[in-house]
């Protein structure tokens, strides 16, 4: 089974701090069992992990047009107290709009009372342990202040499925980061 993920870099050129003089790449890393490169690149070696090819791309660009820059702190630490009044308008302003994109859709599990990792441990496990195992659907996955919208595009499964902000408790990843 293989996954994109995509990285993306930022040169900036020193211009006096001209934005419009910045250049943004994005590269697909394509992760498969061989291990993770960037997709499209012949000579790009495979790595173990995202980590790895991350840490290799820090000391030599191989593939990318410039080496990757791993910085030594969160470059928010420094900044967080002026400016968090303006990064919660600017969450709350997102919301507002709504994020999205496309995500692989498998099944819904009911989980009764159950919450928290241990539900997402056991949806997971009821998912892939699923005889015959669920078809993946590509949906689109929006989310906004009014809550999260499923909607199948191409009508394999459902045509939209909204889950209201009230009826969210948890999100979370697998615990066991089963794939």
């Amino acid at each position: 089974q293989s996954r994109i993920i995509i990285l993306t870099t930022c040169v900036h050129f020193p211009t006096g701090g001209d934005l419009s003089n910045e250049l943004v790449r994005h590269f697909l890393i394509e992760c498969t069992q061989k291990g993770v490169r960037l997709k499209g690149c012949p000579n790009e070696p495979y790595f173990g992990s995202l980590t790895a090819l991350v840490y290799q791309h820090s000391i030599t660009p191989l593939a990318l047009p410039c080496k990757l820059i791993i910085p030594d702190k969160d470059p928010l630490e420094d900044v967080v107290e002026s400016v968090s009044h303006s990064v919660t308008n600017s969450a709350t302003e997102l919301l507002k709009q709504g994020a999205a994109c496309n995500v692989w859709y498998l099944s819904s599990v009911e989980m009764e009372s159950l919450t928290g990792v241990q539900a997402v441990q056991k949806a997971t496990t009821m998912t892939l342990d699923a005889n015959p195992p669920p078809v993946p659907t590509v949906v689109h996955f929006k989310v906004s202040s009014q809550g999260i919208t499923l909607t199948d595009n191409q009508r394999k499964l459902f045509f939209r499925r909204h889950y209201n902000v009230n009826t969210v408790i948890f999100c979370a990843l697998d615990p066991q980061d089963r794939k």
